[in-house]
């Protein structure tokens, strides 16, 4: 016998309850199904112990999934609580009861089940009336499996032949292929994953124009069909701007890097929009097609909401670290004169004190951009306080993926109690950030990569040439659904000169602190003079292993996380004196309406403590 498989009218219902843990607290998972169902008013769905019971029901079997499944969606549940039901109507219920629990296992593959109905009347339980406890033992049989698979497409994807590579990608990713185990729900997400990727380049208007599985149930297979219509291929046509009143119009042009004749991506309109986010001068954009265009160039329409020409942003708050933390921050979007960005800051707290200017110009055609900037600190590094400034012009080069600069510095550092004056130096530098995580500001999975590289002179009686480098890179690795993840961070560093080569203290290293080696404070960790005061070195290398492990409350995911964590960094003058500083510990992470929380307790190995930190954001 072969029929159509019924749809599913289920829908997965989550439950998000804040929980806040310092340890391993992530509980088993179990797979929920939830159904939306409309109950009478003398019905309930779960009666409360209370309340008198016609009957109880029990669902048993092997396959945990199953039994709750069925428990929760069996209409049966709901005529529990009817206390003048008698034996001929349960009867009836019952019989319904069978017919719907094997069109439910269908939904989920299971085509030729085997249903045992009893009642037990012992009358153990005093809340159940005289109808007793309705027992089914259900053994779900063979699940069943996608036997073929056929595809028809129609539309302009059909003979358009720079459209086969697309096409061909959604054939072989296609999630139910051909000795899949079957389900409603698989299907379902198997249609709309297809349809998806035919909806992301040249056709947004595409659609499911008809699909079909057939059941064998003699044989336990199933056959699919489906076609795809894709609708005229379309490109991209004029930009329709609107809300561009104290900014350029021309500057939205280039942020959007969206000209007439691109074949249409929805990944180009998502990181256009993106572009003018991140700029600064759009508080918000949203970036869509004109369905009422010719697909042969479709208007792009651009509806923006301008940010205020100057903003003033006050901090007050507290730093795990240096303890009460001020700051004040002005930002003029079009400086006169100049049409400029600047940024001004200033932070205050115990162990730095900050000032600084930025200034940025408008991108062009290829988004690089003018940019100065000036810095002003006070510092405890090591265990000196160092008075720095450094001086900065060139170009910069924001992507989502890719980050470029490359510029010109000078540095000043001076050390309190050395008895040495400003030690400066002068530098060209270059410096690239790649990064491919799956989801910002909470990623889950992905790598990034990060590398600088500079030339440079030392300024003063003596003039030694030196280079700078430094790289780090980021690994976030899924262990599974339930395992979490690991999260696997290094860094390396060096300065290479002369021995006698008077650096800035600024063009040196020392690590140690919320992102370095957590249980030690920052900037602690450098290189021990014959005196036992630390100061910053040549070489750098750093690594650390994180476990980020989800946390489930009644078997639905929070949003909080636990982890453990060890650290090891160090710096030296000289490789071979690379000993490292090892932190280690346990802490949550809490995915906040502001950005990732971080709450870390770690032990100093060294220096036999433990020290607590709190970071919030997620930067690389």
């Amino acid at each position: 016998m072969r029929r159509p498989a019924r749809p599913d009218g289920r829908h997965c219902m989550a439950v998000a309850v804040l929980m806040a843990a310092l340890w391993f607290a992530a509980l088993a998972p179990t797979s929920t199904l939830a159904q939306t169902t409309s109950t009478p008013a003398n019905l309930s769905a779960n009666p409360s112990p209370a309340t008198p019971q016609a009957f109880g029901l029990e669902v048993r079997s092997s396959n945990e999934g199953i039994r709750d499944f069925l428990t929760q969606h069996l209409n049966l549940q709901r005529y529990r609580s009817l206390s003048d039901l008698d034996e001929m109507e349960l009867a009836r219920l019952l019989r319904d009861a069978d017919v719907q629990a094997r069109e439910l296992l269908g939904t989920l593959g299971f085509f030729k089940p085997t249903l045992s109905w009893s009642q037990d009347k012992s009358g153990k339980n005093a809340s159940i009336g005289n109808l007793g406890l309705v027992l089914v033992d259900v053994d779900p049989g063979p699940a069943a499996r996608v036997s073929e698979l056929q595809w028809q497409w129609l539309g302009d994807v059909a003979d358009d032949t720079e459209a086969r590579a697309q096409l061909k990608a959604i054939e072989q990713q296609w999630a139910l292929p051909v000795g899949a185990t079957f389900s409603q729900d698989a299907w379902s997400q198997a249609k709309n994953q297809a349809l998806r990727q035919l909806l992301a380049e040249r056709y947004p208007w595409g659609r499911i124009l008809h699909s079909l599985a057939l059941v064998d149930e003699p044989n336990n297979q199933v056959r699919l069909w489906l076609t795809l219509e894709s609708g005229p291929a379309v490109r991209l046509g004029a930009l329709q701007i609107s809300g561009a009143e104290k900014y350029k119009v021309t500057q939205v042009e280039r942020l959007a890097l969206l000209p007439v004749g691109q074949v249409y991506r929805q990944n180009d309109l998502l990181e256009a929009q993106q572009r003018l986010v991140s700029s600064g001068f759009y508080d918000s954009v949203f970036v869509s097609l004109d369905a009422e265009g010719s697909p042969a160039q479709a208007p792009v329409k651009i509806e923006l909401k301008e940010s205020l020409r100057q903003k003033w942003v006050l901090g007050l708050g507290v730093r795990s670290d240096s303890g009460a933390r001020v700051s004040a921050e002005h930002t003029h979007h079009s400086v006169p004169g100049l049409r400029w960005r600047s940024v001004s800051k200033l932070s205050v707290d115990k162990d730095l004190q900050s000032l600084s200017l930025d200034l940025l110009a408008p991108p062009d055609s290829s988004l690089w951009r003018l940019n100065t900037s000036v810095q002003f600190e006070q510092e405890k590094r090591g265990d000196f306080q160092v008075n720095s400034q450094r001086w900065r012009a060139g170009r910069i080069q924001l992507g989502e993926r890719i980050d470029r600069s490359y510029f010109a510095q000078y540095d000043a550092a001076r050390q309190q109690g050395d008895g040495q004056g400003a030690l400066e130096s002068v530098s060209g530098n270059l410096a690239g950030t790649w990064r491919n995580f799956d989801s910002l500001p909470f990623p889950s999975r992905g790598q990034g990569v990060g590398l600088e590289l500079g030339a440079g002179v030392t300024l003063g009686p003596d003039r030694e040439p030196y280079v700078r480098w430094r790289a780090k890179g980021l690994a976030l690795l899924p262990l599974g659904r339930t395992s979490g993840r690991l999260a696997m961070r290094a860094e390396l560093g060096s300065v290479i000169s002369r021995d006698t080569s008077s650096l800035p203290t600024t063009q040196l290293f020392l690590t140690g602190g919320d992102n370095s080696v957590r249980g030690y404070a920052p900037n602690s960790i450098g290189v021990q003079q014959d005196d036992g005061l630390t100061v910053a070195g040549r070489y750098l290398a750093l690594a650390s292993l994180e476990w980020q492990q989800p946390i489930r409350w009644r078997s639905q995911r929070t949003d909080w996380e636990s982890a453990v964590f060890v650290d090891a960094g160090a710096v030296a003058n000289d490789t071979g004196q690379l000993q490292p500083q090892i932190g280690y510990g346990a802490g949550a992470r809490w995915r906040s309406p502001v950005g990732p929380v971080r709450i870390d307790l770690a032990y100093a190995q060294a220096l036999h403590q433990l020290r607590l930190h709190l970071s919030v954001g997620f930067t690389f």
